[in-house]
């Protein structure tokens, strides 16, 4: 849930980039920082466990406008994707206002993705949230690795596998080089900033 700040006349919301162990969420938000320099507003902070790692840094969007006068600060966060870390996954969700879910293009990951994704929804409505109410972006990562000749799976089968029901933008990307990365983080601050304009109109 966003705070809001009257003081400063801000307003800072969280968004999770989530999905299984090496699908790449830590890339992405390495490319993010590495590339939209003039946003960000704080340093990088990893806190490493043992094989993953758990990311977030304060990232401003300029050009978005304000709501109700106030500025908004985004702070994107990663999750630690592997199967032991359900409780990190589950604190670092606490507060979330929109989610991007990465998920693998290896085939050999089709499995991993799915129970992500439950994962996810599991831990959304611990939190009295319904993983169809909160904001949420697809991510389908790795697009690049086909070309290498690694077995893929298209974009219609993961799309089918994950979204079916969600019925959430989706993105293709390779998030070690760059494409798909900032359409996905503009789709998700856009659905967001529109979650957060709803929840300033209920709160009048």
């Amino acid at each position: 849930m966003a705070i809001f700040n009257l003081q400063k006349r801000e307003i800072e919301c969280k968004v999770v980039y989530y999905g299984p162990g090496r699908c790449g969420k830590t890339t992405n938000l390495e490319y993010i920082y590495k590339s939209y320099k003039k946003q960000i507003t704080g340093d990088l902070v990893s806190v490493n466990t043992e094989g993953d790692r758990t990311l977030y840094f304060d990232f401003l969007p300029m050009g978005l406008g304000k709501i109700k006068g106030c500025d908004v600060r985004v702070q994107l966060y990663t999750v630690p994707g592997q199967v032991q870390y359900r409780s990190t996954r589950k604190l670092v969700l606490m507060g979330v206002d929109a989610v991007v879910f990465v998920a693998d293009s290896l085939a050999v990951r089709r499995e991993k993705n799915m129970l992500s994704l439950k994962d996810l929804q599991e831990n959304l409505r611990d939190y009295n949230l319904s993983i169809f109410q909160v904001p949420i972006v697809m991510q389908y990562n790795k697009r690049d690795l086909a070309d290498q000749g690694l077995p893929t799976m298209s974009v219609e089968q993961m799309g089918k596998d994950l979204n079916r029901q969600l019925k959430a933008p989706e993105y293709e990307a390779s998030a070690l080089s760059g494409p798909g990365v900032g359409p996905t983080l503009k789709e998700c601050l856009k659905l967001t900033l529109q979650s957060l304009q709803k929840q300033t109109k209920w709160a009048q």
